[in-house]
């Protein structure tokens, strides 16, 4: 069960909580995040809840079912919106574009890249310096340098940064800089990584594993919110299947399946998701039509000089005109929604 404490709670009465919790047969586990005081207990015994809820300092009690308990929508069935600053809020009901380069390359390439995103009303910007590459030979970003160049860019303009982290060890150097953590789909599931960005207060934007179940997916969250960050971004990238006629497939069933089980935002990333830039306009519009609350889009101003992920990289032109056709298409969305 999830029991949320009444805010400001006395150590000392949080500790009798979870004292006659753990009477009841349950193991506890605290959680401090940004928005709220929980304890998760954990145990197979069937208890009246009304019992744990008259504890002096008890808000709130939820019985949890799901392996993750967090992250599930059975205790929170308000959807979580994560407020960026500036006017940039990922949840139920938006439909923000996050878009930007596969690899920051360059000054001149993000200077031109974000003039391009301001012009277009695009207010977050992804951008990799730290790249997981699966030839060692391959580009692999230009580092911590790289980062400081694009957040001092993007800020100017108050654009968010958005870009991967790939170790626990490069955190600390990466916080003044970045806006949003991404966790690529090679790191979906490194615990050790995830515990750390819970530590944080940095929204964290999770991507699904290559391979990865949706269980798999809010397990992993359930780490990041566990440490106390409940400010979590979930996407949709695609998974990797048997079919080869494109690099990967976009599971869209996962759009409604995520937000039917979880409060979190998601997201879907179609230029992973299906790897073929003609292809990417559709799917960003079929995401965004399966609910989807954001979506990530790859943008170069030459795709084919891109350094990496050219093939899936949409221009500034095709970018342009597909922000449009999203624009138009919220608007139908939210129309019936409300209808």
């Amino acid at each position: 069960m999830i029991i949320t404490l009444q805010p400001g709670i006395p150590a000392q009465q949080r500790e009798q909580v979870q004292g006659f919790v753990s009477q009841l047969g349950f193991s506890t586990t605290a959680v401090s995040t940004q928005s709220g005081e929980y304890l998760v207990a954990i145990g197979s015994r069937e208890v009246d809840l009304r019992q744990v809820h008259q504890c002096p300092g008890v808000k709130d009690v939820h019985r949890v079912t799901d392996v993750y308990k967090l992250v599930s929508r059975t205790w929170k069935v308000k959807p979580t919106q994560v407020d960026l600053g500036d006017g940039v809020c990922i949840g139920e009901g938006s439909h923000t574009v996050i878009a930007g380069p596969c690899s920051i390359e360059g000054e001149e390439q993000v200077a031109k890249t974000v003039d391009f995103l301001v012009a277009q009303g695009v207010k977050a910007m992804r951008g990799g310096t730290f790249k997981p590459r699966s030839s060692p030979y391959s580009f692999r970003g230009l580092g911590i340098e790289g980062l400081k160049m694009f957040a001092s860019i993007a800020h100017a303009q108050k654009v968010k940064v958005v870009t991967e982290v790939l170790d626990a060890s490069q955190i600390d150097a990466m916080l003044p800089h970045v806006d949003v953590f991404q966790v690529g789909a090679r790191n979906s599931q490194n615990f050790s990584l995830l515990d750390e960005l819970g530590k944080t207060r940095k929204p964290v934007l999770l991507k699904r594993g290559l391979s990865g179940t949706l269980e798999e997916l809010l397990q992993s969250a359930e780490y990041i919110f566990s440490k106390g960050n409940d400010r979590i971004i979930l996407c949709e990238r695609g998974i990797r299947t048997y079919e080869k006629a494109y690099r990967n497939t976009l599971d869209l069933n996962a759009v409604p399946y995520l937000k039917e089980k979880s409060h979190l935002p998601v997201v879907v990333d179609p230029s992973h998701g299906v790897g073929i830039r003609r292809y990417v306009p559709n799917m960003a519009m079929a995401g965004l039509m399966a609910g989807a609350d954001g979506c990530l889009l790859e943008v170069h101003e030459s795709p084919e000089q891109a350094l990496s992920d050219g093939a899936q990289t949409l221009s500034f032109a095709e970018a342009e005109a597909l922000f449009r056709q999203l624009e138009r298409l919220h608007e139908a969305r939210e129309q019936l929604r409300l209808a």
